[in-house]
């Protein structure tokens, strides 16, 4: 019978070949200096590095390091709900494996835990080693996040942070592909608290959110927690149509009632043209990717596919291969 786990720290990796050890020697020595029990848990989303091997080898040598090997690459949000369903602690702990946010911050997490609160997310005081860019739009992104949807999101706070095992049992019960775990914890509810820290330079390798990644993030976000988009659409199609019908009252006042000779342009007619279409073409995109969203859903597949685990007992192995 092995000890009680009190804390699981899940750690999601793509590709980190250049960071992985720096980034176990940092967690093993902060999670050593604590008097509770815990386990380690990699999950390989797919890695087409070294990631994968090297992960095996730390698994080898600390049998405190548990690893989920991903058939594929499912992606990062997948990689954590994956960590959770395998973890077995009290306290859970989501970190990213670039050492943006320091695992010498969990000891506090856990104290706040202690106290009572069943969340306790990283609040970003300061984002080093970022573009002026990506700080910015990641600012503009969270306030747009909170005004588009009615759950209460923390700005500023990404996915570091330490949830309760009964807020872990509730995420569980939510089985949406298209995943924001950060908003789905906010959208579940229980005690909550962030603590303020200074993110750090990404230690090594290059960001796992590029340009596009992040605009799809984004958008995956704005979508399941708000469907203000579709209603944007409407109230823009009804204002254009509004607009519409009072130029069309104007062109029929000039030609009835004005002694001006009016020659209607071909250019004219055809800016407007590609406007209105412009407008019904962003309306139906919208509309579309909410019906991709569905889609998907309807589908049914599951979450992830679990190529090989490492370091787990017996019955948790057998117990959870696909979600």
């Amino acid at each position: 019978m092995h000890d009680k786990i009190i804390c699981s720290v899940v750690v999601p990796l793509y590709n980190e070949e250049e960071v992985l050890l720096e980034t176990y020697k940092r967690l093993k020595k902060v999670m050593d200096s604590l008097k509770d029990s815990y386990e380690i848990i990699f999950v390989n989303d797919g890695s087409r590095d070294k990631t994968a091997p090297m992960a095996y080898e730390i698994c080898a040598n600390d049998k405190k390091i548990k690893l989920i090997d991903f058939a594929r690459n499912f992606g990062h949000q997948t990689a954590i709900t994956a960590g959770m369903d395998y973890s077995e602690g009290q306290a859970i702990v989501v970190i990213d494996a670039d050492l943006q946010d320091p695992p010498e911050l969990i000891p506090k997490m856990l104290k706040k835990w202690k106290e009572g609160y069943d969340v306790v997310y990283g609040k970003r005081l300061a984002r080093k080693g970022e573009t002026f860019f990506k700080k910015f739009t990641a600012k503009l992104f969270y306030r747009f996040l909170r005004r588009m949807t009615e759950v209460e999101i923390p700005v500023d706070t990404g996915d570091f942070r330490l949830i309760d095992r009964k807020v872990a049992e509730a995420l569980k019960l939510v089985n949406e592909r298209s995943r924001y775990i950060r908003g789905i914890i906010s959208w579940l509810g229980f005690k909550q608290i962030g603590i303020e820290f200074n993110r750090d330079k990404r230690f090594a390798g290059e960001t796992k959110y590029p340009l596009k990644k992040m605009f799809k993030f984004a958008f995956d976000a704005i979508t399941s927690f708000s469907y203000k988009p579709l209603k944007l659409a409407s109230y823009t199609g009804f204002l254009l149509s509004f607009c519409s019908f009072i130029y069309l009252l104007v062109v029929l006042y000039t030609k009835l009632f004005s002694s001006e000779i009016t020659q209607p342009g071909w250019a004219s007619t055809l800016a407007v043209n590609l406007f209105f279409n412009g407008i019904t073409l962003m309306i139906l995109g919208i509309i579309g990717e909410y019906i991709g969203r569905i889609y998907d859903e309807a589908k049914g597949r599951p979450l992830y596919i679990i190529r090989q685990t490492k370091n787990f007992s017996e019955d948790k192995s057998n117990k959870i291969t696909m979600r």
